[in-house]
């Protein structure tokens, strides 16, 4: 299911419901996070040439730009979390018959936990990225499609939050103790501003909406 974005939203929520082991939760959050994306993207899609925010043009311009990356590339960090994924089972049915046998099948797990760790940590890190981008749009963006801001806001969040759970799963399994407790810090601090900049988004959204 590396292609899942070229299948019908139909297709996608069957085969995530069904008994298959992709799309997981890391792919999963990051099709969400997409989403999430795209409404900061349309809120502003329907700024630009708006000659009463001639005045944040360029910037709006900047923001919507870089949505249409941030999609792009969770596209891509959802076939990678796949991969990532069939790369870990694989590493498990290697054979470990023999001591050398263990020991290449230990290295190639050691391997893949970490891009299994690894993939998730770039997806939160990619939804921090929208989270500023929103942030920002929810200031500036067009009045009328407000709310859209802040739907992104939400989702954005929520899949960052949940795509973390994806390193979490696996860090224990990690032989090499520094290389987890940085990327422990490392998503510590990433849930922790995506939260800030979740709750500046919606103040801004509200603040508006009653304006």
């Amino acid at each position: 299911m590396s292609d899942l974005f070229d299948c019908s939203f139909r297709k996608i929520l069957a085969v995530s419901a069904s008994d298959a082991p992709t799309p997981g939760g890391g792919s999963v959050s990051a099709l969400a996070g997409a989403l999430g994306v795209a409404m900061a993207a349309m809120v502003g899609s329907l700024t630009m040439g708006k000659p009463k925010y001639a005045g944040v043009e360029a910037e709006v311009r900047d923001i919507t730009g870089r949505a249409y990356l941030l999609m792009a590339g969770l596209e891509k960090l959802t076939a990678a979390d796949i991969d990532a994924f069939g790369r870990f089972m694989d590493a498990y049915r290697m054979p470990k018959s023999s001591d050398e046998e263990k020991a290449r099948r230990e290295e190639a797990v050691q391997k893949a936990v970490k891009a299994a760790a690894g993939v998730p940590l770039d997806i939160a890190k990619t939804l921090l990225e929208a989270l500023v981008i929103t942030e920002k749009i929810s200031r500036i963006g067009n009045k009328m499609a407000v709310s859209d801001a802040g739907v992104a806001a939400y989702i954005c969040e929520a899949a960052l939050q949940a795509v973390l759970l994806n390193v979490d799963i696996n860090l224990p399994l990690i032989n090499d103790l520094e290389f987890a407790a940085k990327m422990r810090d490392e998503r510590t601090q990433i849930a922790e501003k995506a939260e800030r900049l979740k709750e500046m988004a919606v103040a801004a959204v509200r603040e508006r909406m009653l304006g």
